[in-house]
């Protein structure tokens, strides 16, 4: 399978000139149809807690995404801002297949509470894994990179790629780089986390996008500009690797430590 990785400089809370950038970088070389295309968290509008601009409330972003996934024949991974029933936000990953059709959303299980999410956005409460070019692959975001459980539980599911959209910033870039390799080192899984670059109100962002292969090495890695970044994923390696070292199989729940 192939990847593409749509490292972006979002323009604070503007979605239109951000679905432009993304149109713009995406038409510089051919895509190869079938391919995966992922773009970070919030990508229309920055990490922006504003409903107003963030929230996805005439269906624009879906239609967004459904035309760029039929325009490329390829499906696409992209942070949207849904909307709850008591009128909070949802910081979701929508997926859309080559023909348009949504198969899956996942919701943000982690609100990054130090950045006052938590007041803004219901957390989602189950991880989801839909199948790509014959691969099985699960969507998170940002925050949830530092919660190895959750990576788990889209392994135990049948994850074979774990996809991690977000805005990172970079006084923590060390911190993305070291937990997306790990997270594909203990689940024995290819890892795609796409960060944007740029500037917003509040952080600088250091983009480092990375593909990583299911023993932790780096395939391809972005820096701190603008960049579409390119990767192949091959199926029958990563079976083959779990296959000679099941280190899956040995995973053992933890034992019930609560008071009886």
């Amino acid at each position: 399978m192939h990847v593409v990785a749509c490292q972006s400089d979002i323009i604070w809370e503007d979605p239109q000139a951000n679905r432009q950038r993304v149109r713009d970088m995406l038409s510089v070389e051919p895509i190869p149809a079938g391919s995966l295309i992922v773009l970070p968290e919030m990508f229309q509008t920055g990490f922006t807690m504003d409903a107003v601009a963030a929230r996805d409330t005439d269906g624009s972003s879906a239609r967004f995404l459904q035309a760029l996934a039929k325009t490329h024949q390829s499906t696409v991974v992209a942070g949207v801002v849904g909307e709850h029933a008591d009128g909070k936000g949802l910081n979701q990953a929508a997926v859309f297949a080559p023909d348009g059709q949504e198969v899956a959303r996942y919701t943000k299980m982690h609100p990054f509470t130090l950045a006052g999410e938590a007041d803004h956005s219901r957390a989602g409460d189950a991880v989801t894994v839909f199948d790509c070019q014959g691969f099985k692959a699960s969507p998170l975001i940002c925050y949830d990179l530092r919660f190895p459980e959750r990576f788990r539980e889209a392994a135990k599911l049948g994850a074979q790629v774990l996809i991690v959209i977000a805005n990172w910033p970079s006084v923590r870039a060390a911190h993305w780089s070291a937990l997306l390799v790990a997270r594909a080192i203990e689940n024995q899984a290819y890892v795609i986390g796409v960060n944007r670059v740029g500037d917003d109100p509040n952080h600088t962002y250091p983009g480092l996008s990375a593909v990583i292969d299911p023993q932790g090495h780096i395939i391809t890695q972005g820096d701190d500009q603008q960049a579409v970044l390119h990767a192949d994923l091959d199926l029958d390696a990563l079976l083959s690797y779990r296959s000679d070292f099941p280190f899956l199989a040995d995973i053992r729940e933890a034992p019930n430590c609560g008071r009886s």
